[in-house]
């Protein structure tokens, strides 16, 4: 069994409904599945050992992935904003790549402008050739082909900010069992529509192929992401359902500047990818007022989403003040447990802060060419820094690579953090430690100032010392126009850190 079967489960049940792209013109799940079987046979004919695709998030996705799982070969998705240096060393590591690419990736690859040749047995077809292919197979119905649970159904490269990234292995097994214990079948209406703007690569835009084609909900896809943008297409698709990632979200509410957002037929908002400063979040359920706001919280090892702050629980957060609520990531889905362990694998008790570790059917936790990272039982370390209390709600406390030890004390940079963003001055804030002779670590805050505000270093130095410990008082304040982050949100703090000597403002 495959994931092809959320596919052929959702053509039986709607097979004229439309799956992808404008309510009135657009693919229906009829013919996304006639779309992978041609694919599937494409994929044959081809001699594909895996199909990869390097472009913006589009409605070329789905079928893609579905073609693979036809063929029974795995699909990775690639960073399409890596050189094509990067993009030719990962397709090296992939079993005889067919490549599909936007026209502008696909020139970069073949080389134009650039040395260096596609790995050897590696096909590469833009967009449109891999369409004329398809025609070509039009009407080929063979049966999909015939993979155990446990075959690789999707490839995906971690963002290897400081090594060489690594392939996480996600099988068929880890997706059906993600989608088959968070998604009801068949819970959209017909009206329904789900708008994605987060790049192919990432855990959350494959998630939304398979939840929402097994929800039977159609899928609108916002490739270039502007606040703006974002909101024009809500409006006029009638968006019921949307995903962002909290950078996103951040810039949706600037631009909205304490207006109203007016998406009446947005009924809910999820975010996820990175943590969502709580002035963003405050502010953003202000502006959509009529909207259930869900955060999830997965990992790309994980298949996607295993924790889950539902809609009811950010309105009793909000009837009641309680930003502790507010700043969780819910309760753990079905089919998943969770355990927070001290360093030395001792489980700990509701409320004590350690790190991570998860098992389920969905965990995949598995690295190409270097294998399982699940502990003897089935546990895998998450290497965030986390806390469960006694009524399930887990919070997150950052990556353990991220803790401060400062005198030896640890200190969570996301501690600073929220201290500083209360600031009215301050639009973004990030802390990181920096080695320090006598202190081991010393504590530097990079601020980011909303347009037209002013604040010197003393005076938000005073500000955190007057709300926090002194020990979590920066010793320095860097101010810089803007922060580095991923294109799904991830704050690269080894980017700030590494930029230090030469940033303007030091104090």
């Amino acid at each position: 069994m495959t994931i092809r079967l959320i596919l052929d489960m959702a053509c039986q049940a709607w097979p004229e409904r439309t799956a992808l792209g404008p309510a009135e013109q657009g693919v229906t799940f009829g013919r996304l599945a006639a779309d992978a079987d041609a694919g599937a046979a494409a994929l044959r004919a081809l001699g594909a050992g895996t199909l990869a695709f390097a472009g913006v998030n589009s409605a070329v996705v789905p079928p893609l992935l579905f073609a693979a799982a036809g063929a029974g070969i795995a699909f990775a998705p690639l960073n399409y904003r890596l050189s094509a240096a990067a993009l030719r060393r990962q397709l090296g590591r992939l079993d005889r790549p067919v490549v599909v690419a936007d026209p502008a990736v696909a020139a970069v690859l073949a080389g134009e402008g650039e040395t260096g040749r596609l790995p050897a047995a590696t096909r590469l077809l833009t967009t449109a050739q891999w369409q004329e292919l398809l025609a070509g197979h039009a009407g080929d119905t063979a049966d999909p082909a015939d993979v155990p649970d446990d075959a690789p159904a999707i490839l995906l490269f971690t963002s290897g900010t400081t090594a060489e990234p690594k392939c996480a292995v996600l099988r068929h097994a880890n997706l059906l069992s993600y989608a088959l214990n968070t998604v009801e079948f068949g819970s959209a209406d017909e009206r329904a529509c789900a708008l994605f703007s987060v790049p192919p690569y990432h855990i959350a835009g494959m998630g939304a192929v398979l939840s929402n084609v097994y929800a039977g909900r159609r899928v609108q896809y916002l490739p270039d992401f502007t606040p703006d943008g974002w909101l024009e297409l809500v409006r006029r698709e009638q968006v019921s359902h949307a995903m962002v990632v909290p950078t996103m979200l951040a810039r949706v509410v600037d631009a909205l500047d304490g207006a109203p957002a007016r998406c009446p037929s947005l009924r809910s908002l999820a975010y996820g990818g990175a943590r969502m400063p709580l002035p963003v979040l405050t502010a953003a359920l202000a502006a959509f007022p009529g909207t259930g706001f869900v955060n999830a919280y997965g990992l790309t090892e994980t298949s996607s989403t295993i924790a889950v702050l539902g809609p009811d629980d950010h309105r009793r957060a909000v009837a009641a003040g309680d930003l502790e609520l507010l700043s969780s990531a819910g309760r753990i889905v079905p089919g998943m447990e969770a355990q927070v362990r001290a360093p030395d694998g001792t489980v700990l008790a509701a409320g004590q802060p350690g790190e991570l570790w998860v098992r389920g059917a969905q965990v995949a936790g598995e690295y190409a060419g270097a294998g399982s990272v699940l502990d003897a039982d089935g546990w895998f370390p998450t290497r965030d820094r986390a806390r469960l209390d006694s009524a399930g709600y887990l919070y997150l406390d950052g990556r353990a690579d991220d803790t401060i030890i400062r005198g030896g004390e640890n200190i969570s940079p996301a501690e600073v953090e929220d201290v500083l963003l209360t600031h009215p001055a301050v639009r973004e804030a990030a802390v990181a430690g920096v080695s320090d002779q006598d202190w081991g670590q010393r504590l530097v805050a990079f601020v980011v100032l909303h347009d037209g505000r002013c604040v010197s270093e003393p005076e938000l130095r005073a500000f955190v010392r007057g709300q926090a410990r002194g020990s979590r008082t920066p010793d320095q304040v860097v101010f810089r126009s803007a922060l580095p982050y991923t294109a799904t949100g991830k704050l690269l703090r080894r980017e700030l850190v590494a930029g230090l000597a030469a940033a303007p403002g030091t104090g």
